[in-house]
């Protein structure tokens, strides 16, 4: 058996995962499962691991009873997130702000079962004239103990106006309160350039992905999804192609199948480089081993830490505002650490 880097085996170990009845057996051996668990463990799809081989003989495994395991765990923090988004929303209620919960609770629970999908902090978009009231909510006795992230604007929608965000939203069921989330279209490309925007390293975020196209209504306006920046389009069409080669998600869409087929080859390939470290510690800035601004009065060392800080392609692209073609990326790469040097020296950027 010709011997796989452990990106394609975790390729291949989350293919079509998300499915609540996936037809295709696991095609790892337990020699691979052993070897891949870890890093799905630590990177947070392990229990994507387990909904995968669970109808399989792996399922009696070492490893797979680790990937069990971990699936049990997100099984009861599921139910106690769940919980917390419940209180939030009615303490949100109850002062008349309305907010969005992106990503994580509302990626959860569109899968066939929530501890699929595990997440930290609690995402919420708030329109600006009423940041200050959500964010006095957020530091009451009440919620202060909930891990938060409040936002007036976000990175990945800066191509569409909060009204229209808003006003696409929809109100779902958590528990006994109404949670505001996304419409489908804007969520996919949230979560799309979310994923680019961190250089793809985490699996789980392109299972999303895949998830989200195998369950994609007849009804999903690509228009909305796309939005009215070319280039956005461009990042999102190439994340739909990554899933579609990684994961063997499906592109329901004729139009949209036939755009998605041309992702880059150096981007398939990056992503699963980026896919044999999936793990937070290993990411910019946390793997540079000083502050670069201590290097001005220390040079010593700086050598050693510019590799490191060499930018990833992936993150490189979208800092630029570039678009993700056939062409090399060190023109992109050289723009970001422009970039990055120019806040340092500006604005006393530590990083």
């Amino acid at each position: 058996m010709v011997d796989l880097n452990r990106g394609t085996l975790v390729s291949r170990a989350l293919r079509r995962s998300w499915r609540a009845h996936n037809a295709d057996a696991c095609p790892l051996t337990i020699e691979q499962l052993d070897s891949v668990t870890p890093l799905l463990y630590e990177s947070g799809a392990g229990a994507l691991g387990w909904w995968s081989i669970r109808d399989t003989d792996l399922r009696g495994t070492p490893p797979g009873e680790l990937l069990h395991q971990a699936f049990r765990l997100l099984a009861l923090r599921a139910r106690a997130h769940e919980t917390e988004i419940e209180s939030l929303f009615r303490l949100f209620r109850e002062a008349n702000v309305e907010v969005i919960v992106v990503k994580g609770w509302a990626i959860a629970r569109c899968y066939p079962e929530p501890a699929l999908r595990p997440y930290g902090d609690i995402d919420l978009l708030v329109r600006p004239s009423q940041f200050d009231r959500a964010a006095q909510i957020l530091q009451s006795e009440d919620a202060r103990n909930y891990f938060t992230d409040l936002h007036m604007q976000m990175f990945e929608l800066a191509d569409r106006s909060i009204e229209d965000v808003f006003s696409r939203s929809r109100l779902v069921r958590c528990g006994e309160e109404n949670a505001r989330v996304l419409n489908p279209e804007d969520h996919f490309a949230l979560l799309s350039i979310h994923l680019l925007k961190h250089a793809a390293w985490r699996p789980l975020w392109l299972c999303d992905i895949g998830m989200l196209l195998d369950t994609m209504s007849d009804d999903f306006d690509w228009d909305v999804c796309l939005g009215p920046n070319k280039r956005r389009a461009n990042w999102i069409l190439s994340v739909a192609g990554l899933a579609h080669v990684l994961l063997d998600a499906e592109v329901q869409d004729e139009v949209i199948a036939a755009r998605v087929k041309g992702v880059p080859d150096w981007l398939v390939a990056r992503v699963l480089k980026n896919w044999e470290k999936p793990f937070a510690h290993l990411q910019a800035p946390l793997k540079h081993r000083a502050p670069i601004r201590s290097y001005l009065k220390h040079p010593p060392g700086l050598l050693k830490d510019l590799a490191p800080r060499w930018p990833d392609p992936i993150l490189a692209t979208v800092t630029v505002n570039g678009i993700f073609s056939k062409r090399k990326r060190t023109r992109y790469q050289f723009g970001n650490w422009l970039l990055r040097a120019a806040r340092v020296v500006t604005t006393g950027g530590v990083r």
